[in-house]
């Protein structure tokens, strides 16, 4: 046995181990890694402010803190508000349960003319199994709600202080991050994390200008059905179905239905047919066009960085994929070499093939009329003509600008003979 081969097969085997211990703690800070992303996302988003504020003379960390503090008033207010006018909702529609009832059962009753009646329809309700099962299903599922939404207090509070990190000591990171590379290192990383503080901050004020116009649209929607608390469920759909992506569409428009439905339920299928025609316009027609004006990057390209996105990392792949491919496409611009575009109607999408084509067929046939000795074989002759392309020499004829044709009339041979090249009549010559 040669002396390296078990030193190789230790290494071999320390790489192996050194593998999967590396998989084991990356799926184990898979959800740390995610937090630090978003963090890092939400900090350029307030870069910005946060650089405007420390440029006239505040600290960072104040600037960093007023910006959060801010958004955390705006934030809680509107879950404030929110939340109460969903409280009273849902007290006056279990107040009005009974009215509403006995109109669905009179409509079937009417409709379908059967008898049903509202105790009848209680009383199955109430002894049905789904039912008992159901009751018993959230009493057990208690717990696990209350684990999933303490976690979910704590992963915002882990971004938030990542976040505020990242804002707070962003100059001290990029120096840290440059002290380990060269120079020329140095303005390529500076100016990346420039363009991703664009992008992003664009792609935020594109969303926010989204919200804005989904939520004007809703408002009169709403204020023209009479439904009560309009501005506040306007800016619940703008603001859901805008930053939270994937389902924030059908979150947004499950509470003005239901609002709408304690004033009338045909205004629910009112609400439902707007909410789907409205998400159509803006998915194919608003977004497209908002995200490539202030990311700068084409329509496709932003729906296929959402998709990909989706399917790496979920709702969070959704949420970053399109600044952090407009950030990627800026930064990769500048070592893309590109050149003149030549001035051809081709490139505009203009084709003139059939106007060509019969100006040559005129000439060419113009020429062989002219011509001494012009048979039978004209007509065929000047459609070979049309199809020959320009610039291309006639058989038997030198081409434009070149040495005369072989075979032609002042072809010569090697030794200067005068027709004694290739397709002579010499039959001594050999071919």
């Amino acid at each position: 046995m040669p002396r390296w081969l078990p030193r190789a097969m230790v290494l071999a085997l320390t790489l192996y181990a050194c593998f999967q211990l590396g998989n084991w703690a990356f799926h184990q800070l898979i959800g740390l890694l995610i937090n630090i992303l978003i963090a890092f996302f939400v900090a350029l988003a307030i870069e910005p402010a946060v650089g405007r504020m420390a440029a006239r003379g505040m600290r960072r960390g104040l600037a960093t803190f007023l910006v959060f503090f801010a958004v955390l008033i705006a934030g809680a207010g509107f879950v404030f508000l929110l939340g109460s006018m969903l409280a009273g909702q849902i007290v006056q529609i279990v107040e009005d349960f009974p009215q509403y009832l006995d109109s669905v059962i009179k409509w079937i009753n009417d409709t379908f003319s059967t008898e049903l009646s509202r105790v009848e329809v209680q009383d199955s309700l109430l002894r049905s199994d789904w039912l008992r099962r159901y009751v018993q299903n959230s009493a057990s599922g208690v717990l696990d709600i209350s684990a999933t939404v303490l976690g979910g207090l704590f992963q915002v509070l882990t971004i938030f202080l990542f976040s505020f990190y990242f804002a707070a000591d962003g100059p001290r990171l990029r120096r840290a991050l440059c002290s380990v590379l060269p120079p020329a290192r140095q303005t390529e990383v500076l100016r990346a994390w420039e363009i991703a503080v664009d992008k992003t901050g664009g792609y935020i004020y594109s969303r926010g200008l989204m919200a804005l116009i989904s939520g004007g649209a809703h408002y009169v929607l709403l204020e023209i059905l009479g439904v009560p608390y309009a501005p506040a469920l306007a800016v619940w759909v703008g603001l859901v179905s805008q930053f939270i992506p994937t389902i924030g569409t059908y979150l947004a428009g499950a509470l003005p239905m239901l609002i709408a439905f304690t004033v009338n339920p045909w205004y629910a299928l009112w609400v439902l047919g707007f909410v789907v025609v409205y998400q159509q316009f803006e998915n194919y027609v608003l977004q497209p066009k908002l995200t490539s004006k202030t990311v700068d990057i084409h329509p496709a390209v932003a729906f296929g960085s959402v998709v990909a996105g989706t399917a790496l990392l979920g709702a969070v792949g959704a949420l970053v994929a399109i600044p952090a491919v407009a950030t990627l496409q800026a930064f990769l611009g500048a070592y893309v070499k590109r050149y003149e575009v030549t001035d051809d109607p081709r490139v505009h999408g203009h084709r003139h093939r059939g106007g060509r084509t019969l100006r040559r067929m005129r000439d060419v046939l113009g020429k062989k009329r002219d011509a001494p000795g012009a048979g039978k074989n004209a007509p065929a002759e000047a459609a070979h003509e049309a199809e020959r392309p320009e610039g291309a020499a006639r058989e038997g004829e030198p081409p434009a600008g070149g040495p005369p044709a072989a075979g032609g009339p002042s072809a010569e041979g090697p030794h200067g003979e005068p027709g004694a090249g290739p397709g002579t009549d010499d039959p001594d010559r050999p071919a």
